[in-house]
C-alpha cells in the first residue's frame, strides 16, 4: 500500500482553524441558531420504572398562556412502525409517543410545546399522567440464570482447569456505571414546512441522522437538512440518535411552520441519552512459575434493556492482548428495566481492560516479577485471535519509554513503600489497546479552486472538539501542495459530501484519506495551475492490505498514587501515557486528545459512579452535584507522548485513531498504584477511600 509523506503541515502543531470562532464565541452550536417562530419543548418523563400509561390529563398543562400542544401517544404524529434503520439505532428507542408502554423510569411519555421556555417546562410540571404500574428488575448480577449470551465464547485450546499452571490468578472486577456529560447538552431545533425537514442538532454524523430521521418520519432523505458544524464533545453518546431528536422531529411535525427547540438537562442526560453499562469481569489468568501464561479466560456479565439491545463488548480487548495457548472470552448480557446503554468513549476496551491489567498486576506480584517484565514476556508474535501479523505493535516501545520518563526503575516492592507526611506512596502500570476499526464506506471529499491559491474542501464530516477542522486543513494543504493559510475547510451539513460518523476513533482515518484521494484526484485532472471553479470529487479508498494484517494502537499508562494513612483519601499527583498510534498529523490536538482521554479515565478511576435506587428504578445523582467528574485539583502532573511509528498499512496517512486509547489502562494504573501503595488490592471502580481505611 503506498503511502503518502506530507511536505510541511502533517506532523506539526498549528493552532486550532476554530479556535478564533469557539474563543469569541460565533462558532454556533445546535440549540443557538437563530431561527424564525420559535417554539419550546419540555418533556414529561415516567416516574414508572414498567408499566402503560392509562390517561394524560393535560388541562392544567393547556391552560398555561403560550402552551401550543401536549403531545402523548394519542396523539402524537405517527412514525413509522417498521423504520429501516442502520445497526447503529434502535427503533424501539425511538418509537417516541407512540404507545402507552414504559419500559424504564425517565422515559418520555409527553411533551409540552409552548411559546417560551419557561411556559414549556411550567406547564411540563402540570401534566398528570395515570399509570398501571408492573414490577419491575434493575439487578445485575453475574448469577443471574436468565443472562444471554450474545454471540458464541472465543474459544481456543482448553480453559476449563486441565491446562499446565503454577500459577493461578482468579478473581471478579467490577466497574460501575457511567454516563456521558459532554459539555453541550443533547439539543435540537427542528422546523418542517410539511414536506421537507429541517435538524440542526449535536451529533457525530450528519448523514446518520438523515437517514434515520427519513426512516422514521417516512420522509425521503433527500428532504431532510441536517446541520451541525460545531458540536461540544460527544463520547460516543452522538453517536447513535436517541429519543430527543424523534420527539424534536415530532414536535416539528405537529406543528408544520414553525421551529420548536429542545435541549436537554443535564438531569435528563441521566436517562434520555444512554450510558456505559457497568461490568462484572470474571478473569482467570494462568502462568508457569516464570510468568507465562499458559490460560487467560474472561467472561464479562454487563447490563442491557429490556426495550432494545446493546452489549458492552467488555471481554474483547483480551482476544487479541497477550499470548496464550488456551483462551476463552464472552459476554453475558442482563435485560434490565433500564434505558438503553450505548458507546461512552471507547466502548469495550475502556471497562474490558480494567479486569485483566489488574489480574496482570496480581500475576506479577504472585510471580515475584515487575510487571513491565511480566507484560513483555507475553507479547504474541501473531494476533492471537486471528492469527494475522500485526501491521505494527509498539506496545513494549511504550513500556520502555513509559518506564525511562516515569521513573519506574527506583520503584519499591509493596512491604517498602515510601511514606511521606501521612501519605503512603506507589507506583502502577498497565497497558493500553485500541484497534483500528475499519472506516465505513460512503465517504466522499470534494475540493474546489477558488483562484488566487485558495482551495475549498468540503464534506460532511462532524467535528465534535477533536480538531477535525484543524487536521484535515493540514492533510490536504500537504496532499494539494498548498499553503496551509490558503485552505479552507467545510464540514458539519448534509448539503455537502457524505462522510462516516465521529466514532470508533475512525475520524481522521476515514475523512483524512478521502480528502488524501480527492486531493490526488483534482491534481491528476487540473494539474499543478488549476482555472478558479475547478473541482474534483473522490469516495474514501479500499484498504488493499486490511484483510491481511491485524491492526491497533497501543499504550503504557502510569500513574503515582498516595493514599492517606488515616482517612484512605486517595490522590493521583502523577499521569504518564505513551502511545503507540501511527502517524500524528497534528501534534497540538493529538496530545489534547491523549491527555482529555487520561483525565478521563482518572475520572473513572476516582470518581465517576451513576447509582440506581432499586426501589424505583433510576439513578439518584442524576447531576454534576453528586455524579462526581475530576476536576483541575484532581489533575496535577500529566503527560502524554508518543512513539514515532510508521505503519504504512493502516491507511494513506498512515494514522491510526487517537480519541479513544488515552482512556483505555488508565483506572487499572491508579488501582495497581494504589496495591503498590497500601498492599490493598481494589478490584472494583471507583476506588474508594472505604476500601482502604482500616485495610
Amino acid at each position: 500500500m503506498t503511502t503518502t509523506r506530507a511536505a510541511t503541515a502533517t506532523g506539526t502543531g498549528p493552532r486550532r482553524a476554530d479556535g478564533p470562532r469557539k474563543a469569541a464565541g460565533t462558532a454556533p452550536y445546535a440549540y443557538e441558531y437563530p431561527v424564525a417562530d420559535l417554539a419550546y419543548i419540555a418533556p414529561v418523563q415516567a416516574t414508572v420504572a414498567r408499566g402503560r400509561v392509562l390517561e394524560v390529563d393535560a388541562s392544567d398543562a393547556e391552560a398555561v398562556e403560550g402552551v401550543l400542544t401536549v403531545l402523548w401517544h394519542a396523539n402524537a404524529p405517527r412514525l413509522e412502525p417498521d423504520p429501516d434503520l442502520s445497526g447503529l439505532q434502535r427503533a424501539a428507542e425511538l418509537a417516541v409517543l407512540q404507545s402507552g408502554e414504559v419500559a424504564y423510569r425517565g422515559q418520555v411519555v409527553a411533551a409540552v410545546v409552548a411559546e417560551t421556555f419557561e411556559a414549556a417546562h411550567q406547564a411540563a410540571a402540570q401534566v398528570t399522567v395515570r399509570y398501571e404500574q408492573f414490577p419491575h428488575d434493575v439487578d445485575l448480577s453475574d448469577q443471574r440464570s436468565d443472562a444471554v449470551a450474545p454471540e458464541e465464547d472465543h474459544r481456543q485450546g482448553d480453559t476449563a482447569g486441565a491446562e499446565p499452571a503454577d500459577v493461578v490468578v482468579e478473581h471478579t472486577y467490577t466497574t460501575a456505571m457511567q454516563h456521558n456529560n459532554p459539555m453541550e447538552p443533547h439539543s435540537t431545533v427542528a422546523h418542517f414546512d410539511g414536506a421537507a425537514l429541517t435538524l440542526y442538532e449535536s451529533t457525530q454524523g450528519v448523514h446518520e441522522v438523515r437517514r434515520t430521521v427519513a426512516a422514521i418520519a417516512g420522509l425521503d432523505p433527500r428532504s431532510v437538512h441536517v446541520i451541525a458544524p460545531y458540536v461540544g464533545g460527544g463520547f460516543g453518546s452522538k453517536g447513535p440518535l436517541h429519543a430527543p431528536t424523534a420527539l424534536a422531529t415530532l414536535a416539528a411535525m405537529a406543528l408544520p411552520g414553525r421551529s420548536v427547540k429542545l435541549a436537554l438537562t443535564r438531569r435528563q442526560m441521566f436517562a434520555l441519552v444512554g450510558y456505559r453499562s457497568p461490568t462484572l469481569q470474571r478473569v482467570r489468568l494462568t502462568a508457569d512459575a516464570q510468568g507465562r501464561l499458559s490460560g487467560i479466560d474472561v467472561v464479562a456479565t454487563v447490563q442491557s434493556s429490556a426495550l432494545a439491545d446493546f452489549v458492552e463488548q467488555a471481554a474483547l480487548p483480551s482476544k487479541s492482548m497477550y499470548a496464550a495457548p488456551n483462551r476463552r472470552m464472552g459476554h453475558r448480557a442482563v435485560h434490565l428495566d433500564a434505558p438503553v446503554p450505548t458507546w461512552m468513549r471507547a466502548p469495550g476496551e475502556c471497562p474490558g481492560m480494567f479486569g485483566p491489567e489488574v489480574a496482570m498486576d496480581e500475576l506479577a506480584w504472585s510471580c515475584g516479577l515487575d510487571p513491565i517484565e511480566l507484560r513483555l514476556r507475553n507479547e504474541p508474535d501473531r494476533d492471537p485471535h486471528t492469527h494475522k501479523p500485526f501491521s505494527s505493535r509498539n506496545l513494549a516501545a511504550c513500556l520502555h519509554e513509559g518506564a525511562r520518563r516515569f521513573g519506574w526503575d527506583g520503584r519499591a516492592p509493596v512491604s517498602a513503600a515510601r511514606t511521606e507526611n501521612g501519605w503512603r506512596v506507589g507506583l502502577g502500570v498497565a497497558a493500553s489497546t485500541y484497534p483500528v476499526v475499519p472506516p465505513p464506506s460512503g465517504s466522499r471529499a470534494r475540493i474546489r479552486y477558488e483562484g488566487e491559491g485558495v482551495y475549498v474542501v468540503s464534506l460532511g464530516a462532524a467535528d465534535i472538539g477533536t480538531g477535525a477542522w484543524t487536521a484535515l486543513t493540514q492533510v490536504a494543504a500537504d496532499a494539494l501542495g498548498a499553503p496551509l493559510e490558503r485552505v479552507r475547510v467545510r464540514l458539519g451539513d448534509t448539503t455537502l459530501p457524505e462522510a462516516s460518523l465521529a466514532g470508533g476513533s475512525t475520524g481522521l482515518a476515514s475523512w483524512g484519506s478521502t480528502v488524501h484521494a480527492a486531493a490526488e484526484a483534482f491534481r491528476a485532472r487540473h494539474g499543478q495551475a488549476p482555472e478558479p471553479g475547478a473541482e474534483a470529487e473522490a469516495d474514501l479508498p479500499d484498504n488493499p492490505d486490511g484483510d491481511d494484517f491485524a491492526m491497533f494502537a497501543y499504550g503504557a499508562q502510569f500513574a503515582e498514587v498516595r493514599v492517606h494513612e488515616a482517612t484512605g483519601e486517595v490522590r493521583v499527583p502523577r499521569l504518564l501515557g505513551v502511545f503507540a498510534a501511527g502517524r500524528i498529523v497534528n501534534s497540538r490536538t493529538a496530545r489534547s486528545q491523549f491527555l482529555g482521554g487520561m483525565t478521563m479515565g482518572l475520572s473513572m478511576a476516582l470518581h465517576e459512579e451513576s447509582v440506581v435506587d432499586g426501589r424505583f428504578g433510576h439513578v439518584v445523582n442524576a447531576d454534576f452535584a453528586e455524579y462526581h467528574i475530576a476536576a483541575n485539583a484532581d489533575v496535577e502532573d500529566i503527560q502524554a507522548h508518543w512513539i514515532d511509528e510508521e505503519d504504512p498499512h493502516v491507511n494513506p496517512l498512515g494514522a491510526k485513531g487517537i480519541g479513544e486509547i488515552g482512556i483505555v489502562g488508565t483506572a487499572a494504573a491508579v488501582a495497581n498504584a494504589a496495591y503498590h501503595a497500601t498492599g490493598v488490592r481494589v478490584r472494583s471502580l471507583p476506588v474508594r477511600l472505604d476500601d482502604f481505611v482500616g485495610a
